[in-house]
């Protein structure tokens, strides 16, 4: 085992040595990239818009309060102003528009002789709302005063009296305010009027051109004994007049029936002059019934001169 050692130590020795001077070539450089010709640049992405906040459905019955509250206000016109007053024609279930203004105040005018019960507001902090009066006697009048503190505000009014309600809408604007407001009052005109048509009739003759010697008389009342039993009938040879008591205004009217020669009842037109039926023809009998089951009837019969009263007539 040594002596392999050694020669192969000699033999190493003797070996000549390898040059280290070998060089490693140069990295060969990248291609520069060629530009494209007319490249596009894509867009950036864009943002997802925004989901709207989704909106509470409103009630149908919500929707139809506001409806109808639209179509019930009544706006101020033109032609409806009285000098500065506007004057709106009153009628139930209305919303009246005012628009009043800080530093003004409105004068709401109610009907002169209307009492004032109550005035309720929605917002009593921002708006000042008081009352005064008028007059004196049948033409005392109630006034409601209403000012806002601030532009831009909005409220209801509601006014109750000894006759009606009033329903208002308050709006306050910038500068503009109504000086005062009241109203006409269609039914209480119509109520009027037909009061004095009323009287008119009840002090107007029965019927003109009447003459004293034309006047026929000779008619015989029977049947029944209720309140409206006419008190007398008579002709002037052209028209039959029949006169109840009174009592007839404040109860229900019998409808009046002419008998036909062979006994049968015929509706006839007629007229109501106060306490009269006014008939434009002459009947030999007639009877007013009034009542289903057990009707009352009441019979006129015209009696001619020098006949007697016909038979089978009730008294």
């Amino acid at each position: 085992m040594k002596i392999i050692f050694v020669a192969t130590a000699l033999a190493c020795c003797s070996a000549p040595a390898i040059a280290q001077t070998t060089s490693l070539p140069a990295p060969t450089p990248l291609p520069t990239p060629t530009p494209v010709a007319n490249a596009v640049a894509k867009p950036a992405p864009k943002p997802a818009p925004r989901r709207p906040h989704a909106r509470k459905p409103v009630s149908p019955a919500v929707a139809r309060v506001a409806v109808a509250n639209r179509a019930a206000t009544q706006e101020p016109t033109a032609q409806a102003f009285v000098n500065a007053v506007q004057v709106y024609p009153f009628s139930d279930g209305a919303i009246y528009q005012v628009y009043a203004a800080p530093g003004a105040v409105t004068d709401i005018a109610l009907q002169p002789g209307e009492a004032l019960v109550a005035v309720a507001a929605g917002d009593t902090v921002r708006w000042v709302i008081g009352d005064t009066t008028s007059g004196t006697g049948a033409e005392k009048r109630t006034h409601v005063l209403v000012k806002p503190f601030s532009t831009g505000l909005a409220t209801n009014l509601v006014i109750t009296t000894d006759r009606r309600s009033y329903h208002l809408q308050l709006t306050a604007t910038s500068r503009v305010a109504m000086a005062a407001l009241s109203w006409t009052y269609p039914a209480d005109q119509l109520i009027a009027l037909r009061r004095a048509a009323e009287q008119a009739a009840a002090a107007a003759p029965v019927s003109e051109g009447l003459s004293v010697d034309s006047l026929h008389f000779d008619y015989a009342v029977s049947g029944d004994q209720p309140t409206w039993r006419p008190l007398r009938a008579f002709d002037d040879g052209r028209q039959t007049f029949i006169e109840f008591p009174a009592s007839i205004a404040v109860g229900e009217a019998p409808p009046l029936f002419v008998i036909g020669p062979t006994g049968e009842a015929e509706l006839v037109n007629y007229r109501v002059r106060g306490r009269f039926y006014v008939v434009d023809r002459i009947f030999d009998a007639a009877e007013l019934r009034l009542g289903t089951r057990k009707a009352q009837v009441v019979r006129i019969d015209r009696v001619a001169e020098g006949r007697p009263q016909r038979k089978g007539t009730r008294s």
